[in-house]
């Protein structure tokens, strides 16, 4: 059954499970992705702000990242080393996406002759995410989305994810010193647009299990060819 691991397999360390995922063990591959699946969903979000576009970043993510996986030393958790491959892929998605996208909004201006205005969909919501929350949750997606890259990216690992300091840091290259101000200039952003007692509503922000994080594995799973035959 997809997500129901040995229990010695989940409570391998990252060396041991990196080991295993080297010689293809594909109860180390989805072990990793359950660890890490919801923190990596969260910064790929945090990036793209998108729901649908962040599970692909993820998932390519993974791809490339187990494709590469002999690489991993063990000098950083490996929650770290494949954060750093989600920002990267999701970073060059959006750069690759804004050249696009600023390309149709041209032709369609002067096709029209008017200005193009681009608003987030709220529409295909699944049950899990509508159960998960409410409006309240979802003010506060937007908010956190509205915020800028760099403050949006911080206050993701240690707001929502509850990361230390340090580990946000290490995970985004930065000084400490730097995710501290960052986070608090975040804080102050929010706070423009939000009251304080929304603040309960974040640690169910952004949900990304059951079903979402079962369909994650087993697209990775194809994708590096260990499905069952």
């Amino acid at each position: 059954m997809p997500g129901a691991l040995a229990l010695d397999i989940l409570s391998l360390g990252d060396e041991d499970l990196a080991a295993r995922a080297r010689n293809g063990d594909r109860d180390a591959f989805r072990a990793i992705m359950q660890r890490c699946n919801q923190r990596l969903f969260r910064v790929a979000r945090g990036i793209v702000r998108d729901d649908a576009e962040a599970e692909d970043v993820l998932q390519e993510a993974y791809a490339r990242a187990f494709a590469a996986i002999g690489r991993f030393r063990g000098d950083s958790a490996l929650s770290t080393w494949l954060t750093r491959i989600v920002l990267n892929e999701a970073r060059g998605r959006l750069r690759r996406q804004r050249t696009t996208v600023a390309l149709d909004q041209i032709e369609t201006a002067q096709a029209t002759g008017g200005q193009v205005l681009a608003f987030p969909s709220l529409a295909g919501e699944d049950p899990e995410r509508s159960a998960a929350g409410a409006e309240i949750r979802r003010l506060l997606e937007r908010a956190v989305d509205g915020l800028p890259e760099p403050f949006r990216l911080v206050f993701m690992l240690r707001e929502v994810e509850e990361c230390t300091v340090e580990e946000t840091a290490a995970t985004l290259g930065i000084k400490p010193e730097t995710v501290k101000t960052r986070l608090f200039r975040a804080r102050r952003l929010l706070r423009k647009a939000l009251d304080d007692t929304l603040s309960d509503a974040l640690i169910g922000a952004y949900p990304f299990l059951g079903a979402r994080c079962e369909r994650i594995q087993d697209a990775v799973i194809r994708r590096l060819g260990l499905q069952d035959a």
